[in-house]
């Protein structure tokens, strides 16, 4: 007797706004002492992205007064370019921009951005593999195998894995270090293993107040200026994806254009702060932390800003903050592993409001997501080949802004997925782009959910009202 014939939705799964299995979303909370962990808990993770990117640039920057040159040089620069995101986000220019937007378009932007830190992740690993191997597969075990253990009705180790795996690793790292397993290794497996390297605790201070200018005056130099802003606009584009991944993990609907483009804006604030503060990088999304919230399945943003006031105590307290800075970045690398391919895996699931039985939507994302791969990557050895890169004219001002911008992987995605999106067949096409499902998110008042998503608190829409 032949087996009965499935079902549809046997075979098949509809597709939903809003992802399943999350505990809290961006507008519930956890209670007060779960927030205060899973706050400290994102602090941990956004040191080593915090850490990483000034102990690979100030070696080379030197310690010389060529340092404060160059300090006083990037302040200036990060001042300037601040402007851009500042401009583009609050005139709403950017909102503008998003219409040009479709669920297609988006997928190998958010996807890209995920996948962005690749070479940070496993590469790093097997520099000290005796501690990343174990961090990298401690993590999975409580944070997936694990994760229906509870104490107290609480999943512990699901909502703490990253805490604990951190904790133990942390520690077997630094019984290695104490019992002088790399005393004669090689610097760079004592760079990458050892937890007293780095001299952090030590050169700390235990108190220190952070204040504007602390470099000396800022100079402007041209040049300077346009390739910060080159890295800014690439800092809009990956933020533009990590906003989207980040809505969808807190289980909200995704931002409307006009609270897409105040996000922008208010980003470019943190990047002039950035410059009047002398601290060497800008302010963008921190991606792992968005994947962090699908790991820990909590998307409050009480958690966050909890988080925040984490960063701000600490960095004035600097010996507790060089005590946690003093992990070894092999650690975070090992995270970064699942993270990142978390965030990557929620940008492929913008795929299900698209039709991917079209050949037209299978080319435009097949080239995105090639091109996205393949241009940075030319960029990159035509870099280390001849040491500059491929843009190479009297104009250096040219020179770094084109260069920055096709280094950056979203970035090439988002020209090549928007620019076929919207010149091939568009109009036959909306359907298959998804866009039914998405015209209702591009205003505010489009969704009924909206208004409890991203409702400014203390009244704060009458100066930002939607558009």
């Amino acid at each position: 007797m032949a087996a009965p014939a499935p079902k549809p939705e046997e075979i098949s799964h509809p597709a939903m706004d809003q992802l399943q299995g999350l505990e809290y979303c961006i507008d519930s909370n956890p209670s007060w002492g779960e927030a205060i962990a899973l706050g400290f808990q994102h602090y941990i993770l956004a040191l080593g992205t915090a850490v990483m990117i000034p102990s690979f640039l100030v070696p080379l920057m030197g310690g010389t007064d060529r340092f404060l040159n160059t300090m006083r040089a990037v302040q200036g620069a990060l001042i300037v370019a601040s402007s851009i995101q500042i401009i583009l986000g609050f005139s709403q220019l950017w909102a503008i921009c998003s219409r040009f937007f479709s669920p297609l378009g988006m997928v190998p932007v958010i996807a890209l951005v995920g996948f962005g830190l690749f070479d940070r992740g496993f590469p790093v690993v097997g520099r000290c593999v005796e501690i990343g191997i174990p961090m990298f597969i401690l993590f999975i075990v409580f944070s997936q195998y694990l994760k229906n253990f509870q104490a107290k009705k609480l999943p512990i180790l699901e909502r703490f894995a990253l805490l604990i795996s951190i904790t133990v690793i942390w520690a077997y790292a630094h019984l290695l270090t104490a019992s002088g397993a790399y005393r004669h290794r090689p610097d760079l497996t004592q760079i990458n293993c050892r937890t007293d390297k780095a001299n952090l605790i030590s050169s700390a201070p235990w108190i220190k107040i952070p204040y504007p200018l602390q470099w000396g005056a800022p100079t402007f130099d041209a040049g300077h200026a346009f390739g910060m802003m080159a890295a800014t606009l690439v800092s809009l584009i990956e933020s533009t994806g990590a906003y989207k991944a980040a809505s969808r993990l807190a289980s909200a609907t995704p931002p409307p254009a006009h609270v897409l483009s105040r996000g922008i804006g208010w980003q470019g604030i943190g990047i002039l702060l950035s410059g009047l503060f002398g601290t060497l990088s800008g302010s963008t999304v921190s991606v792992e932390n968005v994947g962090l919230l699908g790991s820990t399945r909590v998307g409050s943003r009480r958690v966050i800003q909890i988080s925040a006031g984490f960063m701000i105590f600490f960095s004035m307290l600097g010996k507790f903050g060089a005590l946690f800075a003093s992990i070894p970045f092999t650690i975070f690398a090992a995270v970064y592993c699942v993270l990142f391919g978390l965030v990557a895996s929620v940008g492929l699931s913008f795929l299900q409001f698209t039709n991917m039985n079209s050949m037209r939507n299978l080319f435009i994302t097949g080239v995105a997501f090639f091109l996205g791969l393949s241009v940075p990557e030319y960029f990159r050895e035509y870099t280390a080949r001849a040491l500059h890169g491929p843009a190479h004219t009297r104009a250096g001002w040219f020179n770094d802004f084109l260069n920055t911008i096709f280094f950056s992987s979203p970035t090439v995605a988002l020209i090549v997925a928007i620019f076929l999106d919207n010149t091939l067949d568009y109009k036959e096409s909306a359907r298959d782009r998804g866009m039914p499902w998405w015209v209702k998110f591009r205003t505010f008042k489009g969704d009924s959910r909206n208004e409890e998503f991203y409702t400014l608190p203390f009244n704060l829409n009458r100066f930002f009202p939607p558009s």
